[in-house]
């Protein structure tokens, strides 16, 4: 009787289980699943955004894809985007928590002033950078001319629009890197500092030999996360500069959308998004494979 009341307990613990994760399977398997299966299907034909075109082209749009410039030029725009913005919100988001962690006065300023970019919507932002980086009006170019120099295109010159939407993605994103190291440092304990301390260890050998190696598991998240955030940069681009001058800030993710949704090709569009998809993949892969050797190293 004990083993059947068992039995009985244990398939109500999983009924109930599984009535508490239905409503999220059913919305996962619905908008994540459904169209994931869709998009691919889609990918082999020729369906355009007015419903025609729909028959079956085999691997066509993948070849076509992987012979097209402007796919591997905005590809290639994407990849430069994430060399130019990762480092930089990774080193400067530890080093800013790093100075709020000394125990500044105002500590609770500087945090809001660090994350609350990060609240904003990129609508916003893109407002207020527009007007920074305006060549006649804009702040920027009013500070530059006070010490002698001359006014610069900064979203119109294919040589620095893509650094200035880098740096509207830093100002932007860094407080939430900033939230994560701040939250990693106040959990390394105390003693160790006092420890190393009475061992004759400064500040800088303390931060090399206790505090980097700490973040490690931090600094391993962070570069996953901001990696695989920058491929997948949108919406900033998009609306500061539109992928110009002359396609120059052009990511891939705008190219799939102008693809589907402008040149009206849902199959070519959807063959391109499962060949970036691809590229993520590998590129997660090979970051857990780097972070396991580090590990076991």
């Amino acid at each position: 009787m004990k083993g059947v009341q068992k039995l009985s307990n244990r398939r109500g613990e999983t009924f109930t289980g599984w009535a508490f994760a239905a409503p999220f399977a059913v919305l996962f398997v619905l908008f994540l699943v459904v169209p994931a299966i869709y998009g691919l299907y889609l990918s082999f034909t020729g369906e355009t955004l007015t419903g025609s075109g729909g028959e079956l082209l085999g691997f066509a749009n993948y070849t076509e894809a992987l012979t097209d410039p402007d796919m591997w030029r905005s590809l290639g725009n994407t990849l430069w985007f994430t060399v130019l913005s990762t480092v930089p919100l990774v080193v400067l988001s530890l080093a800013f928590a790093l100075l709020v962690n000394l125990g500044l006065p105002g500590r609770w300023l500087w945090r809001l002033s660090f994350f609350l970019p990060y609240l904003l919507a990129s609508t916003v932002v893109v407002m207020f950078w527009s007007w920074m980086y305006n060549p006649k009006l804009g702040l920027i170019n009013g500070v530059l001319a006070e010490v002698g120099i001359g006014p610069v295109a900064w979203l119109q010159d294919p040589k620095v629009a893509m650094i200035s939407v880098v740096v509207t993605t830093l100002w932007w994103t860094i407080g939430f890197n900033f939230l994560l190291y701040l939250a990693a440092l106040q959990n390394i304990p105390e003693q160790q500092f006092e420890a190393a301390a009475i061992d004759g260890a400064g500040k800088w050998r303390q931060l090399f030999s206790i505090v980097i190696p700490q973040l490690a598991p931090t600094t391993t998240l962070i570069l996953t996360l901001q990696v695989l955030a920058s491929l997948k940069v949108f919406d900033q681009i998009y609306m500061l500069t539109n992928g110009g001058p002359a396609g120059s800030t052009r990511s891939i993710v705008q190219y799939i959308y102008e693809s589907g949704f402008t040149g009206y090709r849902f199959g070519y569009s959807s063959a391109i998004s499962y060949l970036f998809f691809a590229i993520i993949v590998l590129v997660s892969l090979a970051q857990y494979k780097l972070i396991n050797r580090r590990s076991a190293a």
